[in-house]
Formats: C-alpha cells, structure tokens, sequence
C-alpha cells in the first residue's frame, strides 16, 4: 500500500518509526509548516518533520489543507491508505483521497474522550483504565468505524507525561497492527458503542488549569496529575503563578480554611476540603522548576511557618 502518514509532535513519530521500520511504504509525510517559536523567535521544525527528514522520506508542509496546490500534490502520490496521528482537522477532499481511506489513532477507549486532550481529562476525571483506539475516519470528529483498540491501565499515582509517553510506544504496535491487517483485507470495522453519558476531551486551555482547593483531596490531586507536566496546574502567591508538578494526597481532618499554605520544616501543604495537598514540585513565576526542600530554601518567607 502506498501510504501517506500526516502528524505533528512526538506522539505521531513513534507511529511514524515503527511503520517505517516495519517496511511500510510511505510515499509522503504531512506536516506543519516550520513557525518561529521561543524568546529568540528561532524557527522550529514538528518532531514528525525532523524524523522524516533524517530518514529521507518526501515532506509536504501546506499553510492550508484545502489549497489546490496540496491537493495536487497529494493527488500525486496516488495513496491507497492514509494515516493520520495528532495532526490538524482534515478537509473531506483530504481524507477521502486515499482509496482505502484514512485511519487514525486516537489516546482513549473511543467514543469516550473524544477531543483534543483525551490523556489528561482521562486523568483529571479520576479514571483508572484509558487506552487507544485505530479507527476510519468520517465527518463527525472522532466517530468513524473501530479497527483495533486496547486498554490500559492507568496508576494511581501517574501523570499525564508518562501516561503520554505509555500510549505512544503502545500506539505504534497498535498502528503497525492496524496497517498491517489492512494490507492482508482482512480487518474488523465496528460502529463506537453507544453509551447514555459521553465524557469528553476538549482542548484546554489556561483558566482550565487553576486548582480549585475548596474541593476534595482527590480531586485536585487528579487535576494536578492530569495537567503535569503540561500545560501544569496552578494557583496564585504573592500575585504571582505558582505551577505544581507533583504532589500527594492526605485525607485527614483539620480546622485550617481551605487554601491555606502550611509550612512544616522541610515540607509545604495546602489545605482542601477533606485533607491537605503536599506539594514535592513547583515553580513560581520568573524561577525555574524545584524541589519543595529547595524551592523553600529560597521562598520559605512566603509562608507561615507552623513549627
């Protein structure tokens, strides 16, 4: 089959690799288009560009997917199958054009977590089993037909990075799989079950990432989980943004209002509804990221200490 692969981050690479080394011929790699980025404005290339590059693959970057110069192009290279992993919304034009079609690989148990972020809401929910799913692409965001899926469990304690970092290597098993069982004409394709409540993945955006500590103990410890390492959970001190990495979770009981900053010798919590929030990786605004022990070493004037 000829295949033309369209993703953009470090998600959509380990895709991209396994398929390649698999033997897979991929005639055409769609990417975005090379942006300035950063303090010194210097321009960056999508980890999917750079991998293509390395391995000598044919790269296209259109400004827009509707742009009769792409089509053509694409046209071109005359696919059979396209795959397509954290990119941009295609235009029908695009997604048909493959004879067989277009598959994608999306980070949860569909149809649950449709959307942009399905890795951290699957964690800020409190779920303990997420996963991934192959599936043909149709007009509605993320419906189409299910090839393959698999579960996975997610720990108690786990991040949205490694959470990340586990489906990606999981993913690209799953869509070599996926590719291979259509070479062969042999492949399921399912309808998405249906279910009465449909939990959803939208992109997020900053105010999502503010700590509410009036709630329970669990909630904002999923919450912090879920945005870490990006785009981070915060509050406020001093008027400035105090980002949390890491943290834990106490249920106990306590008469302290809820918000409040504890310090104990080495160590800072916060008080929520049914317990205290201990924090072991921060950063406040214009410092870079530490451990609690050292952050408070040159911070620890911002608290009342309790010792």
């Amino acid at each position: 089959m000829r295949i033309v692969f369209m993703g953009n981050p470090e998600f959509a690479v380990a895709s991209l690799k396994r398929l390649h080394e698999g033997g897979a011929d991929i005639v055409g790699v769609v990417t975005g288009p090379d942006r300035p980025a950063g303090r010194g404005l210097k321009v960056q290339t999508s980890p999917v560009k750079d991998y293509a590059v390395q391995h000598g693959l044919n790269i296209l970057q259109p400004e827009k997917l509707k742009a009769p110069g792409f089509i053509e192009a694409l046209q071109a290279l005359k696919p059979d199958l396209g795959v397509v992993i954290a990119f941009r919304m295609l235009p029908e034009a695009v997604w048909t054009m493959p004879t067989i079609g277009t598959v994608n690989l999306h980070a949860s148990l569909l149809p649950q977590y449709r959307g942009a972020a399905p890795i951290n809401w699957a964690i800020i929910n409190g779920e303990n089993e997420t996963g991934l799913t192959t599936f043909f692409l149709k007009h509605e965001i993320d419906t189409g037909n299910i090839i393959f899926n698999k579960r996975m469990e997610i720990g108690d304690d786990e991040n949205a990075g490694s959470l990340h970092d586990r489906l990606m290597e999981a993913g690209a098993e799953l869509m070599l799989e996926t590719v291979n069982a259509i070479a062969t004409g042999s492949y399921p394709e399912m309808p998405q079950p249906e279910y009465q409540e449909l939990k959803h993945a939208p992109k997020l955006f900053k105010p999502d990432c503010v700590l509410d500590f009036s709630q329970n103990a669990a909630t904002v410890h999923n919450k912090i989980r879920g945005l870490s390492p990006y785009p981070t959970a915060y509050t406020f001190i001093a008027h400035k943004v105090f980002k949390i990495y890491q943290a834990s979770a106490e249920i106990a009981k306590h008469d302290f209002e809820t918000g409040k900053f504890i310090m104990d010798k080495n160590s800072l919590k916060v008080a929520v509804a049914d317990g205290f929030i201990h924090l072991h990786e921060v950063q406040l605004e214009g410092k870079k990221k530490m451990g609690i022990v050292e952050f408070l070493n040159g911070q620890a004037s911002l608290f009342e200490a309790t010792y």
